[in-house]
């Protein structure tokens, strides 16, 4: 039997295949998708990858074995698979492992209305019936056995982020987009469809592998193909999609990356003027300007935990109209509260092309701090080092520490937070101040006494 303490994390399943899951275990967890979910109906989709059609397949026969119905959206972003559960008010199940190598695969699971399943909304629940059912060789027959159809929702999903953004004032834009050869090639053609858009592609073929970098565009060595294209032909922006395309990177017209901060502070900004007074949620390692541009444009900002689950969480309690995380996922309230990159790209193409400057000019204005961006100490000890750090800094003058997540220690012009990693033996550290002398000197400070 396998192992499923190695492959179902925090929000989703996720592992090397065949090795630790393989078709007959997403039969499994097909079915006990539908009973821990007590769905009549679901949908699924997949991404490119090539286990991915084989494990979306078997999952589908388990679930029309305990009686629910499918509809396989088949080859679909992990946003438009959001779109498929919120339009049709089904659960979902979307294979893929994101920017995961080529062998690794995952289920992504959702409630109808694309509310996330994770560890203690049904996922930990969903494990245990499956080994259950893997010691006794099969579930239960089921009373009916459902259905399985397929159903093309890509022109629904475009036609549908395009009503959420007005792009009448666009004026021509060359636009360069990296979709790593992950589902971005799929859905970018569709939904910049009959724009006034100069689409120059790079990589759009889909290949889950992933031949030319991998489809992870925060790593900055992934980004260099998209960052000369740019310059080569004179783009006025540049965007970058990870393997399921749920997560998007922007460079401007330099082919120097926009930090996510400053995106999340830009359709803040929008968002805010669509809905007066409304609340943005973001994680507490966004930029310090996110909650200043929230405030100036009226809004309320909600500082939270960094994960999708929390964001998510915090969006449904307050009502929260859009959210920003440092990892360029962006949620929406009219978008189910889902993340959508897509949607995001789309209102930073409505605001350039919305007026005559260029894309560093635009986002000068959200980029207030200087960065050390995401720093990782390997430590035999985090809850030693994470210790040391709060005795260091623990009573300074003017130094206030909060444990939201990590330990987060602020001064006047400057802040950091430290935060152990869930997976590896890994802390995670994170700069900013007014000035990059300030954030070199603190830096400096912090990894001295955390890598002793």
């Amino acid at each position: 039997m396998a192992d499923l303490s190695q492959i179902v994390k925090a929000y989703d399943v996720r592992g090397v295949v065949p090795d630790q899951w393989d078709e007959s275990l997403a039969e499994l967890f097909g079915a006990a998708f539908v009973e821990v979910t007590g769905a009549d109906a679901i949908v699924t989709g997949h991404d490119m990858r090539p286990s991915s059609p084989g494990l979306a397949g078997a999952f589908a026969r388990g679930a029309a074995a305990r009686g629910a119905d499918v509809t396989e959206i088949g080859l679909a972003s992990t946003d438009e698979l959001y779109f498929a559960s919120g339009a049709l008010g089904l659960p979902g199940a979307m294979f893929t492992a994101s920017h995961n190598p080529a062998q690794y695969n995952g289920i992504k699971m959702c409630r109808a209305g694309a509310a996330p399943v994770g560890q203690d909304t049904g996922l930990a629940d969903i494990r245990a019936l499956v080994e259950g059912w893997s010691d006794e060789g099969a579930p239960p027959p089921a009373d009916r056995t459902g259905t399985i159809v397929q159903r093309d929702v890509l022109g629904d999903y475009a036609a549908h982020l395009r009503s959420l953004v007005d792009l009448s004032g666009i004026r021509p834009l060359k636009v360069v987009v990296d979709a790593g050869n992950g589902m971005g090639g799929h859905t970018v053609p569709t939904v910049f469809e009959g724009l006034p858009l100069e689409l120059d592609a790079l990589y759009f073929e889909l290949d889950g592998s992933f031949p030319h970098h991998e489809a992870n565009p925060l790593d900055p060595k992934n980004i260099v193909d998209l960052q000369a294209r740019v310059r080569e032909v004179g783009a006025d922006i540049g965007l970058a999609f990870d393997g399921d395309a749920d997560r998007c990177f922007v460079v401007d017209q330099n082919g120097d990356p926009v930090a996510p901060s400053a995106i999340t502070a830009l359709v803040a900004a929008r968002e805010l003027a669509k809905h007066p007074g409304g609340t943005v949620i973001h994680n507490l390692i966004t930029s310090w300007s996110v909650p200043e541009v929230v405030e100036e444009n009226g809004g309320r900002a909600v500082r939270t935990r960094v994960g999708h689950s929390f964001i998510k969480e915090e969006m449904a309690k307050t009502g929260a109209i859009f959210g920003g995380e440092h990892s360029a996922h962006y949620y929406f309230r009219d978008f189910w509260n889902a993340d959508t990159g897509m949607l995001a790209a789309l209102h930073v193409l409505a605001a350039l092309g919305g007026q005559q400057g260029t894309l560093s000019e635009l986002v000068a204005q959200y980029n207030r701090y200087a960065a050390s961006g995401e720093i990782n100490s390997t430590v035999d000890d985090q809850a030693g080092r994470l210790a040391a750090i709060r005795d260091a800094y623990e009573g300074r003058e003017g130094v206030t520490l909060d444990t939201l997540d990590g330990l987060t220690v602020t001064a006047a012009d400057w802040w950091f937070n430290l935060r152990a990693s869930n997976t590896e033996p890994l802390l995670r550290l994170n700069v900013e101040a007014r000035d990059i002398a300030t954030v070199e000197r603190v830096r400096d400070e912090a990894l001295a006494i955390i890598r002793g």
